[in-house]
Parts: structure tokens; C-alpha cells; sequence
């Protein structure tokens, strides 16, 4: 045998396809009677024979069916519709409609990014300053005396926090967080987590807010029913307003932030002259009546109210949620706003409660900030703390449900739910079906828990630290997932172990405290995670209803049930040629087959497309199209189209790709850009799913 010499260094080795004219025929030319005698072929004629005979099978512009040797699941049926179509390569050209759509959609979202520090406060401030209102109460049923402690313990955990989201806010400017943050550097099935607690978040801050607006009512007026029928008279009526079309406004956010701001100097002022003329004889009898016997149980109340108190600091993870409408750079002030006032406020308030009030009052009191009202300044201002009391916490009723709208649209806009969430009313654009949906899940939490609010405080608790916790755990996983996305800021990773240290901690303090809440918890959010599963895998759901139909051969026999064999193909092959498309700049095929992989495990899709951006024909990677024909072989499942599109990768020719396809830029995915990349991944709009 002829030895082959060895390549000098830097050059290549050539190896041509067989010469079809003089070469020995292959087994494919030889006819059965003469195949038993045939020489065996060489190892380059049947690797380019093979190769020849799959590419002779492709039809040229695309298109047929994907046929594989592997046996079919189905007895009885067909299975061609799990099998897609063949892949086709095209060049696109932007037109002038397509460029123009997608500089309205880049204009609109920058017009969105109007929110400076004061206003973009004040949409997560009224729940977290309102939330004054339903925390004092049930912290002092745990914590005693020792109320102020807790709360002022409680208050500072958020030092751990603010440095996490605030180099999360730096490097995914992104609203929806932390749905969003997951869904860029992990698994879409995470990010699912993220989005049903967010949920049940919002679902927790809607029950609570109507339910101590109540409340605060029937303590101050004998109402003709019971206060839980109040709680739904409140809830029909922002679902009425909430239909309407009303959209939440920073400018009216703002004006109840100050407002309760200023009654609460008010009370503040009035309650330390009235301390003042008292003394701290109030203060000393609630010290001796609510002190601990041993230094041990003096721990574990101060710790109760710890796990708590953290009631008092919900709404704080709902900035991250519209950090794109905030001007750059504002995002760590807003932050700032959010966490000082709340220390101030909690603290100082807990402390006059107990310095005017007697301890049993505050441990059997509704309305406790009325009643140190009504002891520092008389009937008016009691007046005045229950009215403002009742507009934040409606305006928190109002946040909850706007706050699960934009969620559940941008789930729908990601195909998690069904298409039919988006539909809106005609006159109002108000989506309707996801208002009634919430309200009805909100509902469906108040009356589950015997319209209790105490049980609702304590499970509120549970989900918002629960929620909190995504924010280290999206740290730790963009950190390793996605580390060359450009950040301003970089916390260290200590801080980010204490918070998931301290957030695992409180959680099992809550549950502790009352067992019940686990249960109420799990049951809530193991019902929202199955509706999402199964709304985000619908083809495999009515795959599986299709193999339950296939093997039942009687039922094949009846035109009836006939017809829904029919249908159940119609229905899923439908769902599966929604498009999706992934951003390549390079042609290496084990990066190509890791974007494909990620679509197969997260996209209920059959239809896939790999764009490529070029100024020059030059720019063209040299193994993309061929790359592109083997990951289609290579995917029967889906059919892998390649397109080359003339233009510069940057926001605006992206935007207009999407117009183009009519493929939502969420759908659009891409790798991560490093850290000289001109644009930021907000820009995009679109998702990173790799390295």
C-alpha cells in the first residue's frame, strides 16, 4: 500500500471526490446478482456515495418531508407530522417598509425610557411605604416589644440585595425581571418558575391591598356587611377600571406617594408631641407587660419578627420589573429611594405605635396606625389616616393587576400561553381575558384561606422572599452562563451567598412560625406551574391525546371520532410552524448545533431559521450553508432554513428582520455579546441562549 506522505506545517491535504467518469463502480451500480462477487468499495467512494445519495433526496428550493429509519411510535396512525419539511436557503433584501417599521419600534422603545428617579420610585414605592399599613399588626403578634428590632433588622437585609440587582439591572436592562433575567441565562422551564411566583406575587399584593382597604373601612364605619364582601366589592371595581383601559400613570403614582409621604410626617409629627406630653410611662408598662422571660426566647421573637417584617419591604422587587422605562444610570438612585424611607418609616412608626398605645390594643387592634391617630391628635386626623390609607391600598389592588397584565402578555408574546390572552377589547385595548383570569386566581387565594388576612400576610411573606431569591440565584447563573456581557458594577460573591444564606433562613422562620402557609404556598404555586406546563407544551400534550387515540383502533372506524384524529394533526401541525430564529455570526457547527439543541428543549416549534447578517458577499462564513444542510439532516424534527440578509447587525436592521418574518424579536435569539459590543442587549430586544 502507497504510503501517504505527511503535510508539511500550515499546509492542507485535499481529498477529492471520486472521478465518476474512469472510477470503479460503487455498490449502488452493481445489480443483485453481481453485488456477491463486487469488490468492496473504497472508504472515500462510499462516504461521498452516501453523502450524494441523502443531498440527491433534498429537493432543491426546500420543502417535502424528512423521512428517518427509526420505527414510528404510532400502531395505527401516521406519524409524518412529527417529521418536518426540508430546509431552503434564501437571501433577503430590507425594504424601505421594513426598515421604517423598525425604526418606530426602536423609537418607541427608547420614548419609554422616560422615567427618572422621583417617578419611577413612586411605582413601587406606594407598595412598599402602603405596606406600613398591614405590617405593623402582624409583626407585633410575633415580636412584642421587640417589634422595632425586627423590623429594623429586617429593613437592612436589603443592603444584600440592592448591589445584586443593581449589576443585574447593568447587565440585562430588561423589564420583566426576574422572569426575564432567568429566560436570558438559563432554561426557559426556570424562567417559568420565576414567572409563577412573580404571579402569585402580584396575585398576594392585589389580595392583601383590597382586603386591608376593608378593613381600614369597616374600623371606621359600620358597614351593612361583613368585611370580606367588602373585599370584593373593591375587586369588582378596579376590574371594572382595570377594563376600562385605565393604564397606570407615573405622574398619578407620584401624587399618592406624596400624599401618603405627607400624612405620614403628619402622623409622625403629632405622635412624638403626644409622647412628649405623655412621657414613656406607655412605653415602659408594654415593655414589662411584653417582656420575654429569658434572654433565648428574647432571640427567637426578635427573630420571628424578622421573618415578618419582611412584609414590610414588598414592592421593592417590582422595580426591577419596568427597568427599561427608567433613564439610564437612575436605576441604583431609585433603588436608594426604595430601601431608606422604608427603614425610616417601619422603624419609626413601630416605635410610636408602642410608646402611645397599650400593648394589648395593638395585639387585638385593626387599625392601629387610626388608633395612634386618634391618641395624637384626635378624631380628624384618624379621619385622615383611614382615607389615605383606603387610596394606597387601592392603588396597590390597581398595581397588582397591571403588573400581572404586562407579565401574562409578554408569556403570551413568548408562546407560553395561548395567542387568545392578547385579545383586547375594541374600545378600551384593555386585555380582558388575562384581567378576569387574575381576578379570578386572586379570588380563587382569599376565599381558599377563609379570607384571612393573617394567613395571607404570612404567605406573602414566603413568596416575596421566594421571589427575592431568583435575584442572587440570576446572578450566580449570568455569571457563569453569560460572563462576558458588560456590566458596571460587580458585587461580590459573599453577598451573594449571604442573600440566599439569609432568604433560605426567613423562609423556614415563616414556616415555623405557621406550617399551614407551606402547604398554602405549595398548593397555589404547584397549580400555576401546571397550567403553565402545560400551556407551554401543548403539542406535546395533544401528542400524547393523539397515541391515546392511536391506540384504540375501534375508535379509527367511526367518522366521527375520525375527525378528531384529523383535527389533533391539523391542531398540533399549526402550533409547530410558528417560526422562531437564531442570529449567527460565524459558521462553526458545534456552536450552531448548541443553538438548535436550545431551541428543541425550550421552542414548541418545527420551524427554524438561521440569519446571518453581511455587508459584503466576502463577510459570508465559508461553511455556513453547508453546516446549515447537515444540522437540517441532523433535526428531522424541524426544518432549518438559512438566510443571508444584506445589511449591518445592529438594532434597527434586527427590528426590521422581525417586521420582515413577522416573528417577535423575543423569539429572535442570539450569543452573548462581549464587552466591546456597541450595543446593549435591551437594544436588541432579543434573547441570549448562549456563550
Amino acid at each position: 500500500m502507497e504510503k501517504i506522505p505527511e503535510p508539511a506545517e500550515g499546509e492542507w491535504i485535499a481529498i477529492e471526490p471520486p472521478n465518476t467518469t474512469d472510477a470503479p463502480r460503487t455498490c449502488y451500480d452493481y445489480s443483485p446478482a453481481e453485488a456477491s462477487t463486487a469488490p468492496p468499495p473504497t472508504f472515500t467512494q462510499s462516504q461521498f456515495d452516501v453523502i450524494l445519495r441523502r443531498q440527491r433526496m433534498r429537493p432543491k428550493e426546500g420543502g417535502g418531508l424528512k423521512f428517518t429509519a427509526v420505527p414510528s411510535r404510532f400502531l395505527n396512525l401516521s406519524n409524518d407530522f412529527e417529521f418536518a419539511g426540508w430546509g431552503s436557503f434564501s437571501r433577503v433584501n430590507l425594504t424601505l417598509e421594513d426598515l421604517s417599521h423598525g425604526t418606530e419600534t426602536l423609537q418607541e422603545v427608547r420614548n419609554h425610557a422616560v422615567l427618572g428617579q422621583f417617578t419611577a420610585s413612586a411605582l413601587a414605592g406606594n407598595d412598599i411605604l402602603g405596606g406600613v399599613f398591614y405590617t405593623l399588626p402582624a409583626i407585633a403578634a410575633v415580636s412584642s416589644v421587640y417589634s422595632p428590632i425586627s423590623l429594623f433588622i429586617a429593613t437592612l437585609t436589603l443592603f444584600l440585595w440592592r448591589p445584586i440587582m443593581e449589576e443585574l439591572g447593568s447587565a440585562l436592562p430588561i423589564s420583566g425581571a426576574p422572569y426575564t433575567y432567568l429566560l436570558n441565562v438559563s432554561s426557559k422551564a426556570l424562567a417559568l418558575v420565576g414567572a409563577a411566583l412573580l404571579l402569585l406575587d402580584f396575585a398576594s399584593t392585589a389580595v392583601i391591598s383590597a382586603a386591608t382597604a376593608s378593613s381600614y373601612l369597616a374600623g371606621e364605619v359600620s358597614l351593612p356587611f361583613p368585611a370580606y364582601v367588602g373585599t370584593i366589592i373593591v375587586f369588582v371595581i378596579f376590574t371594572a377600571i382595570s377594563l376600562s383601559g385605565l393604564k397606570e400613570s407615573s405622574r398619578i403614582a407620584f401624587g399618592v406617594l406624596a400624599l401618603h409621604v405627607v400624612t405620614m410626617m403628619v402622623l409622625i409629627v403629632a405622635s412624638v408631641i403626644a409622647w412628649a406630653q405623655l412621657g414613656t410611662s406607655q412605653l415602659r408598662e408594654n415593655w414589662v407587660a411584653g417582656q420575654a422571660p429569658s434572654l433565648s426566647a428574647a432571640v427567637h421573637e426578635v427573630f420571628n419578627g424578622v421573618c415578618i417584617g419582611m412584609l414590610g419591604l414588598t414592592g421593592f422587587e417590582c422595580a426591577p420589573a419596568y427597568i427599561a422605562k427608567i433613564r439610564p444610570g437612575r436605576y441604583p438612585s431609585v433603588l436608594r429611594n426604595l430601601h431608606l424611607p422604608a427603614i425610616v418609616l417601619n422603624v419609626t412608626m413601630m416605635l410610636l405605635v408602642l410608646a402611645l398605645i397599650p400593648l394589648e390594643t395593638i395585639l387585638h387592634g385593626d387599625n392601629i396606625l387610626s388608633i395612634l391617630a386618634q391618641k395624637a391628635a384626635g378624631r380628624w386626623l384618624r379621619t385622615w389616616i383611614a382615607v389615605e390609607a383606603i387610596i394606597v391600598l387601592c392603588a396597590g389592588v390597581l398595581t397588582g393587576i397591571l403588573s400581572a397584565c404586562e407579565l401574562l402578555e409578554q408569556l403570551a408574546h413568548d408562546r407560553v400561553l395561548p395567542q387568545v390572552f392578547l385579545r383586547k377589547i375594541p374600545s378600551t385595548r384593555a386585555p380582558h381575558l388575562i384581567i378576569l383570569s387574575f381576578v379570578a386566581f386572586s379570588a380563587v387565594i382569599y376565599s381558599s384561606t377563609g379570607a384571612q388576612l393573617s394567613v395571607i400576610s404570612k404567605m406573602f411573606s414566603v413568596v416575596w422572599l421566594a421571589v427575592m431569591t431568583l435575584f442572587p440565584l440570576s446572578l450566580v447563573l449570568l455569571r457563569f452562563s453569560r460572563p462576558r456581557l458588560p456590566r458596571s458594577c460587580q458585587t461580590s460573591m459573599s453577598v451573594v451567598f449571604a442573600s440566599v444564606v439569609v432568604a433560605l433562613a426567613v423562609i423556614g422562620g415563616n414556616i415555623a412560625i405557621d406550617p399551614t402557609i407551606a402547604g398554602y404556598f405549595a398548593v397555589y404555586f404547584i397549580a400555576i406551574m401546571l397550567v403553565f406546563s402545560v400551556s407551554h407544551n401543548k403539542t406535546q400534550v395533544l401528542r400524547w391525546l393523539y397515541w391515546s387515540y392511536d391506540q384504540y383502533p375501534l375508535l379509527h372506524k367511526w367518522r366521527l371520532t375520525r375527525r378528531w384524529g384529523e383535527q389533533l394533526i391539523k391542531l398540533m401541525t399549526r402550533l409547530r410552524r410558528q417560526p422562531v430564529c437564531i442570529l449567527v455570526k460565524g459558521d462553526e457547527i458545534n456552536h450552531l448545533f448548541k443553538m438548535i439543541l436550545y431551541v428543541c428543549q425550550n421552542e414548541d416549534t418545527s420551524c427554524l431559521k438561521i440569519v446571518h447578517f453581511h455587508d459584503q458577499m466576502t463577510d459570508i462564513p465559508s461553511e455556513l450553508e453547508a453546516n446549515a444542510k447537515i444540522l437540517d439532516e441532523s433535526f428531522p424534527e424541524i426544518t432549518i432554513d438559512l438566510m443571508l440578509v444584506d445589511g449591518t447587525f445592529e438594532p434597527l436592521t434586527v427590528a426590521a428582520l422581525a417586521h420582515h418574518l413577522e416573528i417577535p424579536r423575543s423569539l429572535m435569539f442570539m450569543s452573548c455579546p462581549g464587552p466591546h459590543f456597541p450595543h446593549t442587549t435591551a437594544d436588541f430586544g432579543t434573547r441570549i441562549i448562549s456563550l
